[in-house]
């Protein structure tokens, strides 16, 4: 919650249209503020963990990458629980105006996937793998920012509208098909897994995948509708 109010103490110091913002859209900018916070922090520890320290590699000798896990993982997985929960509230507290029930299974699933690898150690390098895709949350939070501020027709929201496309291409499709590819690699070692977590090996990051491909579908119509206008 820090991280939210110093969305709300940052914006109404340097965004003078705050003010004017009605209650609601100004809970929603605090709320996307703090979730950018936590998707930097996320995605920034999921790719270090996952792509360049060696805690998931596949060295044999430290036993199933399933079952791999460290104070830096199990603790960044801490902070993360933490905010899915957070904001699962905040959703629920003001349905459906900070988003409807895909939201609401998004982060059910993100919750449960989530506290699941923290407590018990297993499948956390799926976890992080999923993570990674957090990276696309900042982008999407500023294009809500500059169409809340008056800005849907700058040059700025069509940027910004490029650079969400191709990372959500990268971050939430092609990770994704990577993220399966590992799981059929290892299969053998996600056998090993108690039944919770086997399970959630597969139904997590299947269910998001299909939530990932039709907003993916939403991100493309409205790209395509930017630019159609522009020409």
């Amino acid at each position: 919650m820090v991280a939210y109010d110093l969305t709300q103490m940052i914006s109404s110091y340097y965004f003078k249209g705050y003010a004017s913002l009605t209650k609601i859209q100004r809970i929603e900018w605090n709320n996307r503020g703090m979730s950018s916070v936590h998707a930097i922090f996320i995605a920034v520890m999921s790719l270090y963990l996952v792509f360049f320290s060696d805690l998931f590699s596949d060295d044999l000798d430290k036993g199933p990458v399933t079952y791999r896990s460290s104070q830096l993982s199990t603790f960044t997985l801490g902070v993360s629980v933490g905010y899915f929960f957070t904001d699962l509230v905040m959703i629920f507290w003001l349905y459906p105006s900070l988003g409807g029930m895909e939201y609401i299974l998004h982060h059910a699933l993100s919750v449960c996937a989530i506290t699941y690898a923290m407590l018990s150690g297993e499948g956390q390098i799926y976890t992080y793998m999923v993570l990674i895709s957090e990276a696309t949350t900042p982008g999407v939070n500023l294009r809500w920012f500059l169409d809340t501020a008056g800005m849907k027709r700058s040059t700025a929201y069509l940027v910004n509208g490029v650079v969400v496309f191709f990372a959500w291409l990268v971050a939430r499709i092609l990770l994704f098909i990577y993220l399966f590819y590992h799981i059929q690699a290892h299969y053998k070692q996600i056998e090993q897994m108690h039944t919770a977590g086997y399970l959630l090996v597969f139904m997590v990051p299947a269910s998001l995948a299909v939530m990932n491909l039709m907003w993916f579908m939403k991100i493309l119509k409205g790209l395509r509708k930017t630019l159609a206008k522009r020409q």
